[in-house]
C-alpha cells in the first residue's frame, strides 16, 4: 500500500532515502509547472525543480509539521524563482517558440485545438498575458499564477509565503487589476 505523504514526510525525516525520492518523484511534475509558468522557460524550470529538492533536502530540520510539506516544498520554490526573476531582470520571460515544448505537451495541445484562427488567437492572448504578467512584481505574479493557472487556494497560498490570507487576497486583486489594465492598454494600442 502507497504511504501518504505525511508517512512519507516523517520516513525521510528519520533518515529513510528512498522516502526522499518518492516525495521528489510526487512533488516534481508540480513543481516543473510551476517554475515554468513564473519563468517562461524549461532550462529555469529544470533548475527550479533541482534546486528546490536541494534545499528542501537541506533545510529538512526546519520542517516543523509534516502536514504542511507541500507548501514547505512550494515556498522553496517560489523563493527561488524569485530569485532567478530578479537576476534576469528585464529579460524576457515569454516562450517565443511553442515547438520548444515536449512531443508529448505538443500532441495534447494540438488535440486542444478546434481551428488554426482559434490557435492563432488564443496563443496571442496567452503572449499578452505572459507579457502582462512580467510587468507585475514577483509576489503579485507568483500569486496570481499559484491562483489563477495552478489552482491554488488562498490559504493554501498564504501558507506558503507564511504570510495572513487577506494578503494574498490582496495582491491577487492588485495583480489581476493591473494585468486588465495593461491588457485594455494593449488592445487600445493595436487598435
Amino acid at each position: 500500500m502507497d504511504k501518504g505523504i505525511p508517512e512519507l514526510v516523517q520516513d525521510f525525516l528519520d533518515g529513510d532515502q528512498r522516502a526522499f525520492e518518492t516525495l521528489v518523484d510526487r512533488f516534481k511534475r508540480k513543481i516543473y509547472s510551476l517554475a515554468f509558468q513564473v519563468l517562461g522557460n524549461h532550462l529555469d524550470a529544470d533548475e527550479v525543480v533541482q534546486e528546490t529538492f536541494v534545499r528542501v533536502y537541506r533545510k529538512r530540520q526546519e520542517l516543523k509539521d509534516v502536514r504542511y510539506f507541500s507548501s514547505f516544498v512550494i515556498r522553496v520554490a517560489t523563493n527561488y524563482a524569485i530569485d532567478l526573476l530578479r537576476k534576469r531582470k528585464g529579460h524576457s520571460g515569454i516562450p517565443d517558440d511553442t515547438g520548444s515544448l515536449p512531443g508529448e505537451i505538443q500532441l495534447d495541445l494540438s488535440r486542444r485545438v478546434k481551428t488554426p484562427s482559434e490557435d492563432f488567437e488564443k496563443k496571442r492572448l496567452m503572449e499578452e498575458i505572459f507579457r502582462a504578467l512580467e510587468q507585475l512584481p514577483p509576489r503579485q505574479k507568483l500569486t496570481a499564477i499559484l491562483h489563477d493557472v495552478e489552482g491554488y487556494t488562498k490559504s493554501e497560498i498564504a501558507q506558503t509565503f507564511d504570510c495572513p490570507e487577506a494578503t494574498v487576497r490582496s495582491n491577487l486583486h492588485i495583480a489581476r487589476t493591473k494585468i486588465k489594465k495593461i491588457l485594455k492598454q494593449r488592445l487600445k494600442s493595436k487598435e
